[in-house]
């Protein structure tokens, strides 16, 4: 499996939080009430919503938890959204009856980056394997294969 190499100390953040180093798999119960497969936004809330509720809970994560919306996907690009969009209005700043010096409006791409990196590993937390297991959920990281009807094999 291939994680992501952290580039900076956000994205040491963020693996610190999703996939940590040092984990060890906890020893499985004898039983669960629900066994959740992908700790991606569903998953999480799936897990976290029935652990509220009392239920034994077992979250299983081939890669990252927070799964594609928090690594990928939807917190990234809604970051990049967003700097796009801030640009589009100081571009447009005339419009709203603001004067800017003349010139064009640059972009420092990687500090755009930066901040989308900053944001994702502070979301991170709440998609933490801490979190996780503070709430009585046992994490699982590793791949999952099933064994029998009502057997799931972690590694």
């Amino acid at each position: 499996m291939l994680l992501p190499r952290p580039r900076d100390s956000h994205d040491e953040r963020l693996i610190r939080n999703v996939r940590p180093s040092g984990w060890v798999n906890p020893p499985p119960q004898d039983s669960y009430n629900l066994i959740v497969i992908g700790a991606g936004t569903a998953g999480l809330v799936s897990a976290l919503g029935a652990a509220g509720l009392g239920a034994t809970v077992a979250v299983l994560e081939e890669r990252l938890i927070g799964g594609d919306c928090l690594n990928f996907g939807c917190v990234p690009s809604k970051a990049l959204l967003s700097s796009a969009r801030a640009v589009s209005v100081v571009r447009n700043a005339s419009d709203f009856g603001a004067q800017l010096p003349p010139g064009d409006i640059s972009v420092d791409f990687p500090a755009v980056m930066e901040r989308m990196r900053r944001l994702r590993a502070e979301i991170s937390n709440r998609d933490s394997v801490t979190r996780l297991s503070e709430a009585g959920i046992d994490v699982f990281l590793g791949s999952g294969e099933f064994t029998g009807p009502n057997r799931i094999r972690v590694g």
